[in-house]
């Protein structure tokens, strides 16, 4: 599902792919952190799902807050969105 923004001079569309990078190039920007193949936007279920991996010497709580709060701050300064942020650490790199 596309995001699309209307005004008196028509629409703008921001497609789910436009929106899953800016949440992957968030979460990537988290030292230690690369996000893994399956991901997902839903934007009915106001949320972000993200598999990740982290490095084996960062603490993986902080690493997940950390993720949580780089891809909310992104999405919400770049799109207005405000969606929870779910973070899996599926690996150790």
């Amino acid at each position: 599902m596309s995001l699309v923004f209307e005004s008196g001079n028509g629409t703008i569309t921001v497609p789910d792919s436009a929106l899953l990078q800016i949440a992957v190039q968030a979460a990537e920007s988290v030292d230690g952190v690369r996000v893994r193949r399956r991901r997902a936007v839903d934007l009915e279920g106001k949320a972000v799902r993200l598999e990740v991996s982290v490095h084996g010497n960062e603490p993986l709580v902080a690493a997940g807050e950390a993720v949580q709060r780089a891809v909310g701050s992104a999405l919400a300064t770049m799109c207005g969105l405000d969606l929870a942020v779910d973070v899996a650490i599926e690996e150790l790199a």
